[in-house]
């Protein structure tokens, strides 16, 4: 009989390359660790379609496509080196083109003077979830890689930016600020918790990010049995508004991840996590009541809810700090935060 010899050639991952951006790997801690198995390498940039439109006091409800790569789309903008810029990131299967990230920078630069620029990913944030995880570091890339152009064409400064990002938008904004150190600050809306709870700092939103992270989680319970949002403190400042777990309006009840598909990630306040989308509805309250929300330190939920606070003697509180509210009235008047 003919005996046939053969070989098994072993191929290592390679980290792929993308000239403005950089290389990105598939070694730990981005994959390969507990709670990122699955994870790995991201889509192209180009597949993402990745783009950023600028809202401004001039542009009023009409906008501005601009692009780091063509920076006279840029200059020839209504974009103001003297001003402070908001970029909203959204999260998994959303977008950036309309819905709560446009009625945000609307709202911005209605009530301060601002630019405010949208970041849309949403070809890189459909399908599966996995697929959208692995890609938010070409996201956080791409939003660095435009800042870095700003602070080339204007000297404009990283103490001049906020990035809010809400779910998976969080994480990508994190990772902008790891590649743009002095970023004034973060603000994480519900941080996606699914292959992020408990990583190392680097793979998720952290206070290192930028110099003030400040989160507010509403759908903080571990998955898969209630929520997608992230139990653990992740910023400066956490809030945990109604426990961060079960927010006002949405139904109680919310069935096992496990036994949904993909869809129930969708960022819809009238889906099964509606608790989940809430986080930005806060936010949106507190652009319309500069004054801000009240919010107590508190051990535990469970404590703030046995004891009696009062406003006086209040102050003012930084730090990480596991902090709660309570509320029983509506909802747009339930909670008051000091930012």
């Amino acid at each position: 009989t003919e005996r046939i010899w053969t070989s098994k050639l072993i191929i290592k991952p390679k980290p792929i390359c993308y000239r403005r951006l950089g290389c990105f790997s598939d070694k730990p801690p981005w994959a390969g660790i507990p709670g990122r198995f699955l994870a790995g390498l991201p889509d192209s940039p180009e597949s993402m379609n990745i783009s950023f439109t600028l809202y401004t006091k001039e542009t009023r409800n009409n906008s501005q496509v601009i692009s780091a790569i063509h920076s006279s789309t840029i200059k020839d903008s209504y974009f103001c080196s003297h001003r402070k810029t908001r970029f909203i990131v959204h999260g998994f299967m959303s977008t950036g083109k309309r819905g709560w990230v446009v009625e945000m920078c609307l709202l911005l630069v209605e009530v301060e003077d601002v630019n405010c620029i949208a970041v849309d990913w949403a070809d890189g944030a459909k399908g599966i979830y996995i697929s959208a995880v692995n890609n938010i570091r070409v996201v956080g890339a791409e939003i660095a890689y435009f800042i870095n152009t700003l602070m080339k064409m204007f000297q404009y400064r990283p103490s001049h930016i906020h990035i809010i990002g809400h779910s998976l938008g969080a994480h990508a904004a994190g990772d902008a600020g790891r590649r743009i150190r002095g970023i004034k600050r973060i603000t994480g809306l519900d941080p996606a918790g699914p292959f992020f709870e408990g990583t190392p700092p680097n793979v998720r939103l952290d206070p290192t990010d930028a110099r003030f992270v400040d989160v507010i989680h509403s759908n903080a319970a571990q998955f898969p049995t209630i929520g997608v949002g992230m139990v653990n403190t992740t910023g400066h400042l956490d809030f945990y508004p109604n426990g961060g777990s079960i927010m006002p309006g949405c139904d109680d009840v919310i069935i096992p991840v496990t036994k949904k598909d993909c869809r129930v990630f969708a960022e819809d306040a009238n889906s099964p996590i509606c608790h989940h989308s809430r986080s930005h509805q806060f936010y949106f309250q507190s652009i319309l009541y500069p004054n801000g929300f009240l919010g107590y330190p508190c051990r535990t939920y469970e404590f703030f809810q046995s004891v009696s606070i009062t406003l006086s003697g209040t102050k003012k509180v930084r730090g990480e700090l596991n902090i709660v509210f309570h509320g029983t009235d509506g909802f747009t008047k339930q909670y008051k935060i000091i930012w």
